[in-house]
């Protein structure tokens, strides 16, 4: 697919997708003052969109992932939260 196709068939999803997240953010904004993990890494993740350098969607998911090179013994949860949480 050329340009044009790509933006007739994704753009308004796209589009929809941006607008979820600006509205997120705004929750979070409104919302009490709390230091979460899980908020600067969807932040860092938003700075990766901020570019014209390719591998766009491989740097996002790099800011959500676990940098540690060891696996962990035993998961300190039930289940996964989203994002690393350093210790």
């Amino acid at each position: 697919m050329d340009r044009h196709q790509l933006l007739d068939l994704y753009f308004v999803d796209a589009r929809a997708r941006l607008i979820d997240i600006a509205a997120f953010l705004d929750r979070l904004d409104r919302a009490a003052p709390a230091d979460d993990f899980r908020i600067q890494a969807f932040r860092d993740a938003l700075k990766q969109l901020d570019t014209s350098t390719p591998d766009r969607a491989r740097r996002v998911l790099l800011a959500f992932s676990d940098p540690t090179p060891d696996p962990v013994a035993q998961s300190p949860g039930k289940g996964a939260c989203g994002a690393y949480k350093p210790h």
